[in-house]
């Protein structure tokens, strides 16, 4: 396997790419070689952001030629680092060898996974890489961000006035820190992040079975649905008639929660709040107004309220419409 110049500085994207292809079984006892020595990269099984080839069929992934204008495709835009170059390539199998998952097995998820860690991760390498803004050129940061995988993969190489004799040993280890930051951003959407889609999936189809209006959702159990409810609605091209109004799940303290659904993920704006004579009040005198059982509050900005009964959060649709008239 070769990467880039023994001699010159390394970045996050060779160091995530080299992880990548040494967790696949083909690649996980090969030898790391930095070099630009033609004759050594011809002799390589691999080569990564050195070697001014892009030819997948030979396994050589270099991004720095001036006719270079591959994306990952899909919607995206962003020019490929090394670290999109492998992704693209490999990522669906290593997705599966960190999730342990087979080759035959829940291959749209396994994709829904692979689109989505790039969005959320690879992006960022190929876009910082590449030297393309995050921000319009005319935005100006209110302070600077130093904590970023780039950053700290640029301190760990030698400062101009260190010897860089012991730079391999420092690649190694920026290879490990990109590579472990990406294993548990997998893991987490692997097995978290892609858990709480299904449950959001079945409680949007099932909706009709709880009011027949379609307007509430009840939650098996809580988990983030926000962003999961959004794009499943687009997926399934639900028009703003057929869009649910609110959330229904149990909190940790086994009392039910209501929730508006916002009028997109990162919003402080509900698609339809609870009543605002409702807001600020607690207890028996929220009982007593909504004609409505256990009420235990409802939240001052109308976006979120409680009761001790799973019935008495689902009952919010009919009084809703009660007021509504």
């Amino acid at each position: 396997m070769s990467v880039a110049d023994e001699r010159r500085r390394f970045h996050a994207d060779e160091s995530l790419a080299v992880y990548m292809l040494r967790l696949l079984p083909e690649y996980s006892d090969a030898k790391v070689v930095r070099t630009r020595d033609p004759e050594v990269i011809k002799t390589a099984d691999v080569v990564v952001d050195v070697g001014g080839i892009y030819d997948p069929a030979s396994h050589r992934y270099d991004h720095h030629q001036r006719e270079f204008v591959d994306t990952f495709g899909e919607g995206f835009s962003t020019r490929l680092s090394s670290a999109g170059l492998v992704y693209k390539h490999f990522g669906e199998r290593v997705v599966r060898q960190i999730l342990g998952w087979h080759a035959a097995e829940d291959t749209p998820k396994v994709h829904l996974l692979f689109r989505k860690i790039y969005k959320d991760m690879i992006q960022a390498y190929d876009g910082i890489d590449n030297g393309v803004p995050a921000y319009p050129s005319d935005v100006k940061p209110a302070y600077k961000d130093a904590t970023g995988i780039s950053h700290r993969v640029s301190a760990l190489n030698p400062w101009w006035n260190q010897p860089a004799d012991d730079i391999d040993q420092r690649f190694m280890k920026a290879v490990e820190m990109a590579g472990s930051e990406f294993k548990e951003r997998v893991r987490f959407l692997g097995l978290s992040w892609l858990p709480a889609r299904t449950l959001v999936e079945d409680a949007l189809h099932s909706r009709k079975d709880v009011h027949e209006s379609g307007r509430i959702i009840v939650l098996d159990q809580f988990c983030p649905w926000k962003e999961h409810l959004q794009q499943i609605e687009e997926e399934n091209k639900l028009t703003e008639k057929n869009h649910p109004f609110y959330i229904v799940y149990q909190d940790s303290s086994s009392q039910w929660r209501v929730q508006a659904v916002p009028v997109s993920p990162t919003s402080f704006e509900s698609r339809k709040a609870l009543p605002e004579p409702w807001r600020g009040i607690r207890d028996q005198a929220l009982s007593t107004l909504t004609g409505i059982e256990g009420c235990v509050f409802v939240h001052a900005g109308g976006f979120i309220g409680g009761n001790l009964t799973k019935v008495g959060v689902t009952a919010v649709q009919a009084a809703r419409g009660r007021m509504d008239g």
